[in-house]
Order: structure tokens, then C-alpha cells, then sequence
């Protein structure tokens, strides 16, 4: 099975638009796919090269330029570009003497080493398309949500016969990162044993605020070390940082991040949760649900929306803030109870923020308002309401 994303249409109009399109991601999200996938619906015939592969990195010989420059009437695909930032220099080069749009997509599992190549020579030669997991739209017509949500949305995730291949798929997965992935990924050597502790903690303490301190006490290093690692996580697109509203200055707020497991599917298989019903009878099944719901909503809304949360010292809080032009337009509460009741903090951060859409979201629940706020469901949330926000 070959899923249909809906960044096909959108890396097609890019490549129409730039020279050069960067798709970022994590290994396995689907990247190559879907840049061969446009290639081949394009007139012009395409070239592919992975980086990482020694073999194709023979045909450049000992002249990339040349190279290329011999392939310059082909969109050429280049695949985990961060690890040969050389060649960014090279490609400013060819798109300058050659200003055509279509020239490059070129494939990033990495966002600082690329960012930081790009930035300093490919400014104003391309676009980006941030590819994540796959995302409600693109499931629901082959699966049901609890799904989606139990294994998450790497295709070959989703894709494995039963929950013993899926964790097995992903306990692979997981392993490749920890020993060998973020150290060929970022160009330095990382500690496995810290990796994997700290990914494990960050996975026991989902959706809740960052202490650095206290994760360092625990695994037995520095607190920068922790930053540092944390901040390759994310930079891998493994981890999310939900940041903290704090535009009110008359009140105490809590100014610390949250820390999310960025895909579901990861989450569980850290936690050793083997199925759907395990899921259900664990602790962190409330908090599993507010992750999926805060990620899901982050893949299919508007570019120009920003999320954060809110929270005060005296227990005002609002799960997930949506705000446009540093303007809050939507508090929304995440709720596993599909009878959900609100909290008392959840209206007053309501009254705090004056927003007008005001949202509780659970797995399955009938659509329903609730004094100044509609109570409705996961799905029914992505498709009637965010659109119109």
C-alpha cells in the first residue's frame, strides 16, 4: 500500500516556485517516496543519490560540480544532504549560473546541519516542506483512528501485519538512533546509554514541564549535557517543545516547556505498550491522548496559526493555545473522557485570554456546546472547526 499524502500537490507547486525544495523529516517518514513519487509525474526525466551510500557517492568522482553540471537538465533528488554539506556551495553555484526553477529537492533528516548549510549559501534559491508522520487525513480512509493513534505514523509502522511486527519494526527503529543515527546525523559522538536513558525518561514524563536539572540528577550528567542532547532530539524530529503563552504580564505564569514524544507510535514502544488495549489501562493514557491530539492538530492547521500552552501558579490552564498575529483565537482542553468535564482553571484561562473559540476535544464524543465552549471530537475538530480559525 502506497499512502496519498497531502504535501503531494503542495512539494509539486514548490518545485514549480524554487531551484531547489528541501523536504525535512525523520529517517523513515517517507521523504524518498514522495519525492520520487512527484519526479515521476514531472515531464523532465530525474536523477536519485543517496549520501549515504558510498556507491553513489562514487559517481561524483573527484568533481561533484562536473558532475551535476552534466546532469543539470534533470531534477536531481539528493537524499540525507546533511551529510555531505560540501556540495551546498556547489549547488548555490550551478543555480546561479543557472536560475531555473525544478533544478533540486533535496532531502534532510537533520534540521540545525541543514539550516546552518542552507543559510549560509542557498539563501533565496529555495522553499522548505516539513514532512511529518502521517497524519489523520491520510490514514482514516485505511484505518480506524485508535489506530493511528496506538501505532503512530511512520508507513512501515503503520503497515505491519499485527502489534508484534509493529513493535519489533519500531524497537529496530528506535535502536538505530540510539547507537549510530543522531551521531552520523550531527557529526559528533553521542553517548547510547545516555540517549537511550534520557529518550526513556522523556517518554515516562510525556506532556510535561522540562527540567533539565532533574533529568541530569537522574542519568548523571551536566545539565547543558541534557540540553544538548534534548535539543538534538529535536532537532531529529523526535521530540516536540510545546512553549509556554506568557503575554500577560500581570500574572504569574509558568515560563518552562513541554516535552512531548513527537510520534505516538515511538511513545508507546518506549513505554512497552504492546497493543491498543494495554494502552488503554496505563497511566499515561490521558496524556498519550493529549500528544496525539496536540500533534495531529499541529500537521493539519494553517501555517500562520502558532500553538502553545497556558498556565499560572494558582492552576489556571489551557492545554493547547492556538494564536494568530500574537493573537489568541482558540483555548482548547484535551480530554480521554468522551463525558468530559471541564476544569474549573480551563474557564479562567478562558477569561484571561477573551478567546472566542473555546474547544474540548476527546476521542469520539457527539458535538455539543458547553456554556462558552464545544465539546467534539478529534475528527470532527480537524475537519469543521480548525480550517475556519
Amino acid at each position: 500500500m502506497i499512502f496519498e499524502r497531502t504535501d503531494f500537490e503542495t512539494l509539486q507547486k514548490k518545485i514549480d516556485r524554487s531551484p531547489a525544495v528541501v523536504i525535512l523529516g525523520p529517517r523513515q517518514v517517507g521523504k524518498t517516496t514522495l519525492a520520487l513519487q512527484v519526479a515521476k509525474k514531472r515531464d523532465s526525466s530525474s536523477l536519485y543519490l543517496d549520501l549515504e551510500s558510498p556507491r553513489d557517492l562514487a559517481k561524483f568522482g573527484e568533481d561533484a560540480e562536473t558532475f551535476l553540471k552534466y546532469h543539470q537538465n534533470k531534477l536531481i533528488i539528493l537524499d540525507e544532504i546533511q551529510s555531505q554539506p560540501y556540495l551546498f556551495p556547489i549547488i548555490r553555484s550551478l543555480i546561479d549560473k543557472n536560475r531555473k526553477n525544478g533544478r533540486f529537492i533535496l532531502l534532510g533528516s537533520a534540521t540545525p546541519e541543514l539550516v546552518k548549510g542552507v543559510s549560509e549559501s542557498l539563501t533565496g534559491r529555495l522553499s522548505y516542506l516539513d514532512l511529518n508522520p502521517l497524519k489523520q487525513q491520510e490514514i482514516l480512509v485505511h484505518f480506524p483512528m485508535k489506530y493511528h493513534w496506538f501505532r503512530g505514523g511512520f508507513p512501515l509502522a503503520m503497515l505491519a501485519e499485527n502489534d508484534n511486527q509493529f513493535l519489533e519494526w519500531m524497537e529496530g527503529f528506535i535502536r538505530s538512533y540510539i547507537q549510530s543515527d543522531l551521531t552520523i546525523l550531527f557529526g559528533y559522538h553521542l553517548t547510547p546509554a545516555i540517549t537511550g536513558k534520557l529518550w526513556t525518561m522523556l517518554a515516562n514524563n510525556h506532556g510535561q514541564l522540562l527540567n533539565a536539572q532533574d533529568y541530569a540528577r537522574s542519568v548523571g550528567v551536566t545539565s547543558p549535557v541534557i540540553k544538548r542532547y534534548i535539543d538534538i532530539l529535536e532537532g531529529a524530529f523526535l521530540i516536540y517543545k510545546l512553549r509556554p503563552w506568557f503575554n500577560n504580564a500581570s500574572k504569574r505564569l509558568i515560563k518552562s516547556h513541554k516535552v512531548y514524544i513527537k510520534d505516538s507510535g515511538i511513545l508507546h514502544a518506549l513505554l512497552g505498550i504492546n497493543n491498543f488495549d494495554e494502552l488503554t489501562y496505563n497511566k499515561i493514557i490521558g496524556l498519550s491522548w493529549e500528544g496525539y491530539v496536540i500533534q495531529q492538530i499541529q500537521y493539519h492547521k494553517s501555517p500562520n496559526i502558532n500553538m502553545y500552552f497556558y498556565r499560572t501558579h494558582t492552576g489556571t490552564e489551557i492545554d493547547l493555545l492556538l494564536v494568530k498575529t500574537e493573537k489568541p483565537v482558540a483555548s482548547i482542553e484535551i480530554k480521554f473522557n468522551n463525558a468530559p468535564k471541564p476544569s474549573k482553571g480551563f474557564f479562567v484561562g478562558i477569561e484571561d485570554l477573551c478567546t472566542v473559540n473555546n474547544f474540548i476535544i476527546t476521542p469520539s464524543s457527539d458535538t455539543y456546546p458547553y456554556r462558552n465552549v464545544i465539546v467534539c471530537n478529534l475528527i470532527d475538530f480537524i475537519n469543521n472547526y480548525l480550517p475556519n480559525l
